[in-house]
């Protein structure tokens, strides 16, 4: 009896199933281990403070290399990183794998899983999800690349794909498992399509003579009328000529009405038949349930945030990144989608959240653009910084540069800089392994 009552004195009721023990420090509950997530445990490690980090995932994702993940150009472990090694010497922080499912704010608890969670503090960092825009065959039969798995499914189903063609009886069922349909012609988009079609001109006439790869076609679908529309205009026309060039076929101001697992249907008169259409046109915040229905931004389900990335409504609530939308006079419709504005949210919140438990003022968040980039395949890519914009060989340089650096962890940088020049020197993708068949589930 008194080993019970020495377990309960150590644990909080609710925080009992978790195993995190009490703390003389307020307790920060995080959700998500994206770049929001991880930058603000990294602000806040062995500092005053209870950090408990949540995520269904037990690794950080560098996401913008998905792409390379999904057409065989590194293997997932480059490109994942495990949380629990991210927060390894931090002094009071704790990882569990837990699916949160509500947050109940009146009593200060996160429910999962696992058990439920009391914090003093809360930040949702919960990123993204992909957006069908209510269509529910498309979202059935086409392949999506937000997470680590997606991404395996699609080089599986790619290189399977190439199997099936080689012994395929008829040229239509061969020219619909070669022809490879991307919606969406953001730097997602454009990287991948860049990325397939690299497959298409140095792999596939090696590894498979007895395909004609002039069958296989690749189709970049964008409903704007220019590719990278975020970005700017020179960006736009470098990125479509390289494209071009690659042997992609980049069609603007279109839109998929639908798919079935088979054909395209478009809202002009493009028609496809393809096996294989992989959807990179759009995100919709990925939010939690408890909180104000009028905290949410209905259209982008983003959490409504002030300058100190607070939630409307409440004080010891916060959201991070892609979840967060922050109104202000540079950003009207809030901050892009991307890892910059995650990253320095995360860093700025941590010495708020210090801040705010020794009762001086918080700094309002100030967005420093460092620009934006996108590959577009061997010695093509096009930057934009503040003042300069410029593409080819040296862009390329420069992408590459800094996406080397911004990968979490010393390894996983040597082995994709190792992947790099060997891709390079050899022109060979050296990740092209079905370990995980993927079979859809209308077929």
């Amino acid at each position: 009896m008194q080993t019970l009552y020495r377990i309960f004195d150590r644990y909080n009721f609710q925080d009992f199933l978790m195993n995190i023990p009490k703390s003389e420090f307020p307790r920060v509950v995080i959700i998500g281990g994206g770049f929001a997530g991880i930058n603000l445990a990294k602000t806040l490690a062995n500092k005053k403070m209870q950090v408990v980090l949540l995520d269904k995932d037990n690794y950080h994702t560098f996401q913008p290399l998905l792409y390379q993940v999904s057409t065989a150009g590194l293997e997932p472990d480059s490109i994942a990183y495990p949380l629990r090694k991210i927060i390894k010497n931090h002094k009071h922080s704790f990882f569990r794998l837990a699916e949160v499912s509500y947050i109940d704010t009146l009593s200060q608890v996160v429910e999962t899983n696992i058990g439920n969670l009391t914090y003093d503090y809360l930040v949702i960092a919960t990123g993204t999800k992909t957006n069908f825009f209510g269509n529910k065959n498309i979202e059935a039969n086409s392949m999506p690349m937000k997470k680590v798995p997606q991404a395996l499914n699609i080089r599986s189903l790619i290189l399977q794909n190439f199997e099936k063609a080689t012994i395929a009886n008829t040229l239509e069922e061969r020219k619909a498992l070669l022809n490879f349909v991307i919606v969406g012609g953001g730097p997602t988009g454009v990287e991948l399509a860049g990325a397939i079609a690299e497959l298409k001109n140095h792999i596939v006439p090696r590894d498979y003579p007895d395909l004609d790869s002039s069958c296989m076609q690749i189709h970049l679908l964008e409903g704007n009328d220019r590719v990278l529309p975020p970005m700017s205009k020179h960006a736009s026309i470098k990125a479509e000529q390289f494209l071009k060039n690659l042997g992609v076929q980049a069609h603007c101001n279109t839109f998929v009405k639908e798919y079935n697992g088979f054909t395209v249907a478009t809202n002009s008169d493009l028609t496809l038949e393809s096996e294989t259409l992989i959807w990179a046109a759009g995100v919709t915040g990925d939010a939690v349930n408890g909180l104000k229905e009028a905290s949410l931004v209905d259209r982008i389900n983003r959490y409504k945030v002030n300058q100190f990335n607070q939630v409307e409504g409440y004080n010891n609530i916060f959201a991070l990144g892609d979840i967060a939308y922050m109104e202000t006079e540079a950003y009207p419709k809030g901050h892009p989608q991307v890892a910059q504005p995650a990253i320095q949210q995360g860093k700025l919140l941590g010495k708020n959240l210090l801040r705010l438990v020794n009762n001086q003022p918080l700094k309002p968040f100030v967005y420093k653009d460092k620009g934006s980039m996108a590959t577009i395949g061997r010695n093509k890519a096009v930057v934009d910084l503040k003042h300069y914009k410029f593409a080819g060989f040296f862009a390329w340089f420069v992408w590459m540069f800094v996406h080397l650096m911004s990968l979490v962890g010393f390894r996983n940088r040597v082995i994709t800089f190792f992947n790099w020049t060997y891709n390079y020197i050899n022109f060979d993708k050296a990740a092209r392994l079905i370990i995980r068949p993927f079979k859809k589930e209308n077929t």
